[in-house]
């Protein structure tokens, strides 16, 4: 069993940054790939970056590629979200959660956080 806990999210403009984290309990954390979700308003819930269990592998979605950055820290039991570049078409709620399939999959997800909302102004 993994608990995760979002924090980070706010209100920022477009082109700033934000760390968005996963503090994550339960002794298994570090088997467990993390993935960070978003789900803009009206919209379908989309994978957004994974980290595999030993940070050695990583996954972008095409949207944040080249801005967002994806970094775990095993021994702290946390999972980063580095958010560049922001763009209004980033406003959205942030989940994370945990999973043991590599690739990572789009849905089916073992554990969730309940998520933190980031909003960016134009």
């Amino acid at each position: 069993q993994v608990q995760l806990v979002e924090s980070g999210g706010g209100l920022v403009q477009a082109g700033d940054s934000l760390r968005l984290s996963c503090a994550a309990s339960g002794r298994t954390f570090s088997t467990y790939g993390i993935g960070w979700f978003r789900q803009a308003p009206g919209k379908e819930r989309e994978l957004v970056a994974v980290v595999n269990w030993s940070g050695g592998s990583r996954y972008y979605a095409d949207s944040v590629k080249g801005r967002f950055t994806i970094s775990r820290d095993n021994a702290k039991n946390t999972v980063y979200l580095q958010m560049n570049s922001l763009k209004p078409e980033d406003t959205a709620v942030y989940y994370c959660a945990a999973d043991h399939s590599w690739p990572p999959r789009s849905s089916g997800w073992d554990f969730w956080g309940k998520g933190t909302l980031v909003t960016v102004s134009s």
